[in-house]
């Protein structure tokens, strides 16, 4: 695969999976193309070597694993399916002034203010009773932009440019509608029957978050840039997904993207969770062999990275800034936010070296906060050797983020590399 198709099958799949559900479905789906058997995690496991398997929990993260049985030394890549956004409350409707607003809860850091102003619409999972009496599950997105975020006027806030808070409960609703007598289960309905689903007789929850309809595209002059929603980090989800298609059966390799890596990973599909450990200890019972996979095996936590902001670039230590399109950033952090340390690093960075990819460091500076991510919950939750790596972005948390156009493709090569 050369690297304009890998970018071009990138921007197909960040518009196709606006939520962590619809990412989870269209990776089974390329994993059942890709020749990979599905699991349930409540029916018995028969694993027989030499295959690949893929089970999911919630919906919304994914394992995917090949099985040479024999062989222990997996590489294993770890990245999440969700990202900030604006997530419906279950009583959303405000009719008030004329209109029909949506209440709605920020979800993750995100930032508040690229959500003004931006066509909006609406995605996620509705669970429903259906005419046989069973409560089932189903995903939904409208696809067309249904809300906006309007700005107040600057002649009603004279000091927006100075200075500009945001109140997340009252200043942020999106306005759906000028109609009074607005049902929201009706529209839901609808939604529903657009997917095939017509005997929805009570819907009893949902899961569902607004995002910016404007598509993935490239941006620069020579197209040097991806701009687009859910950049982290689904950017690394792609990667992921097809390095394991990649990759031969008898290769050792395990990809997992968790939700909810956003607020905190703590959830049973969450990096916090015992979704992986579950899924190994059923790939090896025995627990002798199960400690000789753990401690054999290494973990490349793939996330995003801070690149140097030209305008900013005072938030940056100099000597660790990482340059959009210069290559894959691993990432360190002495208090341990991040879980590299100098043999898994030394190891990536032979396998890299091999193959003429370019690396770069990144260590937050010392007078600010680092984030983390799911590369420390599973390093402490296995004891598995661990790495933290991510792709130069700009705008992270943003509803609409910048990589470079390069990066990912090398980091693809590199966890290829991995397997050779």
């Amino acid at each position: 695969m050369n690297k304009q198709d890998f970018n071009e099958g990138l921007l197909g799949f960040l518009d196709a999976s606006p939520t962590p559900f619809h990412a989870t479905k269209n990776m089974a789906g390329m994993f059942l193309n890709a020749g990979f058997t599905r699991l349930d995690e409540e029916s018995r496991w028969e694993l027989i070597e030499g295959e690949k398997y893929f089970v999911t929990r919630n919906d919304s993260s994914i394992i995917a694993f090949s099985y040479p049985k024999k062989s222990k030394n997996y590489v294993m890549v770890g990245a999440h399916t969700d990202s900030p956004n604006l997530k419906l409350k279950p009583n959303p409707i405000i009719k008030e002034h004329g209109v029909v607003k949506f209440g709605v809860e920020p979800y993750g850091g995100l930032l508040l203010n690229p959500w003004f102003d931006r066509d909006l619409s609406l995605a996620g999972r509705i669970s429903y009773l259906d005419s046989k009496n069973s409560i089932r599950d189903a995903l939904i997105d409208v696809k067309r932009a249904i809300a906006i975020i309007p700005s107040l006027a600057i002649h009603l806030d004279r000091e927006v440019n100075e200075k500009k808070s945001i109140n997340a409960q009252t200043d942020i609703s999106p306005i759906l509608a000028m109609v009074d007598d607005f049902d929201f289960e009706t529209f839901l309905k609808e939604e529903l029957k657009k997917e095939g689903i017509c005997d929805a007789e009570e819907l009893y929850a949902s899961e569902l978050n607004f995002y910016d309809t404007q598509k993935a595209s490239f941006v620069g002059l020579n197209d040097d840039f991806i701009a687009s929603a859910r950049i982290d980090n689904l950017l690394s989800c792609y990667v992921s997904m097809l390095a394991i298609c990649s990759v031969a059966e008898d290769k050792p390799m395990l990809f997992i993207a968790s939700d909810h890596e956003e607020v905190g990973s703590e959830s049973a599909s969450g990096a916090g969770g015992s979704f992986l450990e579950n899924t190994l200890r059923r790939m090896f019972c025995d627990y002798e062999e199960y400690m000789q996979l753990i401690r054999t095996s290494v973990l490349i936590s793939a996330d995003n990275a801070h690149a140097i902001h030209p305008n900013y670039p005072s938030k940056h230590d100099a000597n660790h800034a990482p340059l959009i399109n210069r290559g894959v950033v691993v990432k360190v952090n002495a208090s341990q936010r991040y879980a590299s340390n100098s043999k898994t690093i030394s190891r990536f960075m032979n396998v890299a070296s091999s193959l003429g990819e370019p690396l770069q460091n990144f260590v937050t500076r010392s007078d600010m906060g680092c984030g983390s991510t799911i590369g420390p919950i599973t390093a402490t939750r296995l004891g598995i050797d661990t790495l933290d790596v991510g792709l130069p972005t700009f705008a992270m948390h943003s509803i609409r983020e910048l990589c470079g156009s390069d990066d990912a493709y090398s980091l693809y090569k590199i966890i290829l590399g991995f397997s050779d």
